[in-house]
């Protein structure tokens, strides 16, 4: 129990403040999206601001994921399951956040597997190109580009949504361990 308590502690803490963090992003984006105005109506066009602003807007959105699912903030279809128990509450997502666990799961393989390609792997093991990768044993290949006019790498925003992906799965499997604990009584 103690292992699940120290887990569910660091994981919140590290979403709580990097949720934080990331949702002054918002400016971010509003500021690239302003200059883009500006420049259209003032200056030539740049080239660079959609796509600036799209990568903001997937870094806003995944990265601030988990902190959503921690505050419980994350839209619910609330017809029956305002007026449970607390009880019956955290059996209910006990159950179902199994189904997220899962999805979560397959949603960073298959992310994995689009990164590894955006780094110029063009095997079918995702897994054992970035193990090759951290030990030297691959390298990387012909870098993944945005077939738009500004053409930037593809593969730091897929980091950014891997990341983002890997840190709501483990915050579903904290949301998992403190609904199992509400369910025998104990509090994490």
């Amino acid at each position: 129990m103690r292992v699940i308590r120290a887990y569910v502690r660091i994981i919140d803490a590290v979403n709580l403040r990097l949720g934080r963090v990331v949702m002054y992003g918002i400016f971010v984006m509003v500021a690239v999206l302003l200059w883009s105005s500006v420049s259209k109506t003032f200056f030539l066009p740049s080239l660079w601001t959609l796509e600036t602003a799209q990568f903001a807007m997937v870094a806003y959105y995944m990265l601030g994921g988990p902190y959503s699912l921690q505050l419980g903030s994350n839209v619910r279809m609330d017809l029956f399951y305002h007026n449970w128990s607390d009880r019956r509450k955290a059996w209910f997502d006990a159950v179902t956040v199994l189904f997220l666990l899962f999805y979560l799961g397959v949603l960073l393989y298959g992310g994995l597997g689009s990164t590894a390609y955006s780094l110029g792997y063009w095997g079918d093991q995702p897994l054992a190109f970035f193990a090759g990768l951290a030990t030297g044993a691959e390298e990387i290949g012909r870098v993944e580009r945005s077939p738009t006019a500004w053409r930037p790498v593809m593969w730091p925003i897929k980091v950014v949504m891997c990341t983002g992906v890997l840190l709501m799965l483990l915050q579903a499997l904290s949301e998992f361990f403190k609904d199992i604990a509400r369910l025998r009584g104990v509090e994490l």
